[in-house]
């Protein structure tokens, strides 16, 4: 049994925390894991900027309100889920994610969960557990799952080599340099077709 894992955003939604920079005009939430590979150390630097602007979860909540998926997402996620089981594992949150979710026809996703204080202040995140992509991919291959994986940034990295077959979708050239292994898509179109051919060799 043949099973697709897709990272979210980048691959099938914008980069949230990018789009929320740009409304907001600070430049240095534009700061992503295709810019730093430690998660914890990224996570906390968006912690801090969140506090020193005065900004709450309801803020972040109100820009993904007027998010939607990238073009060609819904279809090319639709048609894929006819021919191949689909995760979306994603270092994204819950609380992020749900209104991107129903857009894309809710597919299961596996994510972390933030903490938030009465006034909506973001105090803490709660990671599902270390390396979840990675532990996932493994945990399917228990199962007996043979995984091809897709994702565009470093946090994506491990997710790809754990699985049967890695591919990278729209990744910045400095991750495709850092990881020749992985086969490079920019299309949905090319992505389909990575996906069809892993799935002939597995």
């Amino acid at each position: 049994m043949q099973l697709v894992c897709l990272d979210l955003e980048g691959v099938l939604v914008p980069e949230i925390w990018i789009e929320f920079a740009e409304r907001t005009g600070i430049p240095e939430l534009r700061r992503t894991t295709r810019d730093e590979p430690d998660y914890d150390k990224l996570m906390r630097y968006r912690l801090a900027l969140l506090a020193q602007h005065r900004l709450g979860l309801p803020d972040i909540q109100k820009v993904i309100a007027g998010m939607g998926p990238l073009a060609g997402a819904r279809q090319f996620l639709d048609a894929l889920r006819e021919d191949y089981q689909v995760i979306i594992l994603s270092d994204t949150y819950y609380e992020f994610a749900m209104p991107l979710m129903r857009q894309l026809g809710m597919p299961a996703l596996f994510c972390h969960k933030l903490e938030a204080d009465a006034n909506g202040v973001v105090v803490n995140y709660h990671l599902r557990m270390p390396n979840q992509k990675k532990e996932s991919v493994r945990r399917f291959k228990e199962l007996n799952f043979k995984v091809i994986a897709a994702g565009d940034s470093y946090n994506d990295t491990a997710m790809l080599g754990e699985a049967h077959a890695g591919i990278l979708f729209h990744a910045p050239e400095k991750v495709i340099r850092e990881f020749p292994q992985f086969r490079v898509t920019n299309t949905y179109a090319e992505l389909r077709a990575a996906i069809d051919d892993a799935a002939q060799t597995l």
